[in-house]
């Protein structure tokens, strides 16, 4: 709907004289996030290394009528999702019916044949959802990834806007903009609903993990224990938590932020140190509740991506409300034609990398690479999409005392309890490198506030 012109100037006052207060604190507080250990963790040439997540002060804003689109299209997208996964682990309807081929399950890499015919608690697969869209120069948002499995990056903007809050506390004051301190709200209301009975716990790996900052700064806002494999036992079909004078006390939710595959040597990966031996035998009781559900990885493949608008026609019976990125399917004959015939224009990707990882730009390559890869193309079809470039925009960043434009993506959070929940702010990602468009933080990218305007 078209805006007031007052309210658009006085919305336009009050955004530049947040930015100015804002700006004049940016140093300080990202002198805080370090002291606070704010650091994203990356594993290189087997060695890990914790570096600064850099914030940039300049925040993003959407609009709230904006803002209110973008919740219905992830509720629905989200609702989508979950009925598949409900749906592939048991009937699996959806290929008999012959809206996604058989090839795009059993040979996904997060289909996990351990699950089938498992109920996760109260039928919810993913409790806590990371959509990655980008906002087009057409001013259209386009949905590039789901991610279903471990979903992180919630902790960067509450403790940032947490610290802007303190640093320019007129800022928030005077700007109509939604409250995101809700997110440990939102966390602990989906843990609860999903507890089969007994405490909530976080399950990290470790310190070494690149998100052990997130896993702790969770567990304090939310007041669910903070624990490692080793804390967790199973026993008589229940699991329990071993406390520090050997005490024990039934667990009944566990936010788990370590990969299917090392989540249960006696299921999964024999080798894992890090998982619970028998925690999965304890879900297929119902006896406790996984969030999120083991086996999500076959619904974020980026394959099964190109099928969630048709899942939303199939299992909603609606038009979706937000729009994939152009994607293509070598594995489709026509899909094929297409990607060989316009390889320069067209972005690659792997279906089975993440975090920036496995994404070739066409007209990066030079000739040889690009015959070389096309022949991979031909001899593994299904193990990747091509997608039409999206010229998406560019946000505004401090640089060196200088204010530049870089691409920026926004990963929103969606929250499954008895009904999906949409966090009114989420994790605006920008490239550091003027050429690039990988935002991630584990390619060396930053991360902004997101501002809900709320009038």
């Amino acid at each position: 709907m078209d805006r007031p012109l007052s309210f658009l100037r006085n919305c336009e006052r009050w955004l530049m004289s947040g930015y100015e207060l804002l700006l004049e604190h940016a140093d300080s507080v990202n002198e805080l996030l370090a002291r606070y250990g704010v650091k994203f963790g990356i594993y290189k040439n087997n060695t890990f290394k914790e570096q600064l997540f850099p914030f940039d002060a300049i925040p993003r804003i959407i609009e709230k009528d904006e803002f209110s689109r973008l919740e219905k299209g992830l509720k629905q997208r989200v609702l989508a999702l979950n009925l598949f996964l409900k749906d592939i682990y048991s009937r699996k309807q959806i290929v008999k019916d012959g809206i996604v081929p058989e090839d795009f399950i059993f040979a996904s890499s997060g289909y996990l044949a351990q699950c089938e015919g498992v109920r996760p608690a109260k039928d919810i697969y993913a409790h806590i959802s990371g959509i990655d869209l980008v906002k087009g120069k057409d001013d259209e948002w386009y949905i590039l990834e789901d991610n279903l499995r471990v979903p992180s990056g919630a902790s960067y903007p509450m403790i940032a806007r947490d610290l802007c809050r303190r640093s320019a506390p007129r800022t928030f004051h005077n700007t109509p903009i939604e409250d995101n301190r809700n997110y440990a709200d939102l966390l602990r209301k989906t843990m609860d609903h999903a507890n089969t009975g007994g405490i909530n716990v976080i399950l990290t790996p470790g310190r070494f993990n690149s998100a052990y900052f997130e896993h702790s700064f969770l567990a304090e806002k939310t007041g669910a224990y903070l624990v490692n494999g080793s804390e967790l036992l199973v026993e008589n079909d229940r699991l329990y938590y071993i406390t520090a004078t050997g005490s024990r006390e039934q667990v009944g939710a566990v936010y788990r932020r370590i990969s299917d595959e090392y989540l249960d040597p006696m299921n999964f990966n024999p080798e894992s140190m890090i998982g619970i031996p028998h925690i999965y035998d304890v879900v297929r009781k119902g006896n406790v509740a996984l969030m999120n559900a083991i086996g999500n990885g076959v619904a974020d493949d980026k394959g099964i991506y190109y099928f969630v608008p048709k899942m939303i026609r199939y299992y909603l019976g609606e038009d979706p409300i937000l729009k994939n990125a152009p994607t293509y399917l070598p594995f489709y004959e026509e899909d094929m034609k297409y990607t060989l015939e316009y390889f320069d224009r067209l972005v690659i990707k792997d279906v089975a990398e993440a975090g920036g990882y496995g994404v070739v730009f066409g007209n990066k390559l030079t000739a040889g690479e690009k015959a070389d890869f096309k022949e991979l193309l031909k001899r593994e079809p299904r193990r990747f999409i091509a997608q039409e470039v999206i010229d998406f925009q560019d946000l505004d960043i401090m640089d060196q005392g200088q204010r530049v434009a870089r691409k920026a993506d926004l990963r929103a959070f969606v929250l499954m309890a008895d009904e999906p929940m949409v966090w009114k702010s989420g994790l605006t990602r920008f490239s550091r490198n003027p050429d690039s468009f990988i935002v991630n933080s584990s390619q060396g990218g930053g991360f902004k506030d997101t501002w809900v305007l709320s009038q």
